[in-house]
């Protein structure tokens, strides 16, 4: 990929993608999720077509592209009105983390899975009193016998009804200095001492929010994921895709709805002529539209830039990218809403459903002040503020 362009590959990509969006489209999205249903038959059309599996090795069914090639998938299903959240969380995230630091037979169990799409994982991270601090993660996994226990809770963890298991922050116990060291652990969904509730939320969105239990759960040995060692290491190495994934969804959310809005602007007249004509109308779509490239090339920088690993670079771009698609994800929805007066609050124009999914990626997964912090921080020199 040049500066710029992407690779006529990954255009070629885009282009498939594309049309599967349009085949199902955000009619049938919000139908699935007004009615409590998921998006299975996007999912696994999807996932037979080898796009979830885009970024995972080819050896274990993958196209073995980069994290790049995943995002444009989920920018491109985003942009025709299907969000697929778990694509953040699952391939992404937990695909990544296993590529990169399983051992042979942890990527011979988990990968092939995500590949075809017949595999869905959660990842859990999020705790009640530590928020984006993850060095307060209380979770804690001690060594039994014949593996490990793990005891404590989580919330806001995505898809757990999807999952047949969790990739789990947890801490275990360093044996030099007693200190408590991040840790990584796959846990079945439906392990004994393992429970969870649904988090009541005003997001229309298939994907549901859960809080979850761990109590006394037994985990074999090789549930650990990486070295007992390296714990923040792979931790990091999930996130920055986390980011860029989340990047490619706002975006994509952003520009279905500005396509939304400057279709109706172009079609209702009310003072002869169409109102997209005026000014107050136009301005506020042309600089959606900027905001939005904007995002999107630096969205394709930090995938670049994590392709070629430079994770420190990767990470400032990714931070970067997840601030701009938030913001113009908002803007967007929110002056596509203006741009069609009362009709933008009718739920036949699909709008006001995706209100407070656009504002989530304000907040998730990580919240525009921390990214801002790490901004002032990393790439300014400023004195660290927490």
């Amino acid at each position: 990929m040049s500066a710029f362009v992407e690779s006529e590959e990954r255009q070629e990509l885009r282009k498939a993608v594309r049309a599967l969006g349009k085949k199902y489209g955000d009619e049938y999205f919000v139908a699935a999720a007004t009615d409590g249903r998921k998006t299975t038959e996007l999912w696994s059309e999807a996932g037979r077509l080898g796009y979830l599996g885009v970024s995972i090795p080819e050896e274990y069914g993958g196209g073995g592209g980069e994290i790049g090639d995943l995002a444009a998938v989920c920018e491109e299903l985003a942009s025709a009105g299907c969000p697929l959240l778990l694509m953040v969380v699952s391939p992404a995230i937990v695909g990544t983390i296993i590529a990169q630091y399983g051992t042979d037979e942890q990527k011979q169990r988990w990968l092939p899975g995500l590949a075809d799409g017949s595999a869905t994982y959660a990842f859990s991270i999020t705790e009640p009193d530590a928020g984006s601090n993850s060095h307060n993660i209380t979770t804690t996994a001690k060594r039994s016998e014949d593996g490990w226990i793990l005891s404590g809770g989580k919330t806001y963890i995505s898809g757990v009804d999807e999952a047949s298991h969790l990739l789990v922050v947890g801490r275990t116990e360093d044996a030099k200095t007693g200190k408590l060291k991040p840790a990584l652990f796959m846990v079945p969904t439906d392990a004994e001492g393992f429970t969870y509730t649904q988090i009541d939320m005003g997001i229309v969105s298939p994907e549901k929010q859960f809080t979850l239990f761990f109590d006394d759960v037994r985990l074999p040995a090789d549930a650990l994921v990486g070295s007992e060692d390296a714990g923040l290491d792979q931790l990091f190495a999930g996130l920055n895709p986390e980011r860029i994934m989340a990047a490619s969804m706002a975006t994509g959310s952003a520009r279905w709805a500005l396509r939304k809005a400057v279709a109706y602007a172009k079609e209702r007249d009310v003072w002869g002529k169409p109102i997209g004509a005026h000014q107050a109308i136009a301005h506020p779509l042309a600089k959606l539209h900027i905001d939005i490239e904007m995002a999107r090339l630096l969205t394709q920088k930090a995938a670049a830039l994590y392709a070629e690993g430079d994770l420190l670079r990767a990470g400032e771009a990714a931070n970067m990218a997840k601030y701009a698609a938030a913001e113009a994800g908002c803007n967007a929805i929110d002056q596509a809403i203006q741009t069609h007066g009362g009709n933008g609050l009718a739920t036949e124009y699909g709008l006001v459903q995706a209100l407070a999914a656009s504002r989530l990626s304000r907040i998730a997964p990580v919240s525009r002040e921390m990214a801002l912090n790490f901004v002032a921080q990393f790439s300014l020199g400023l004195p660290k503020s927490y």
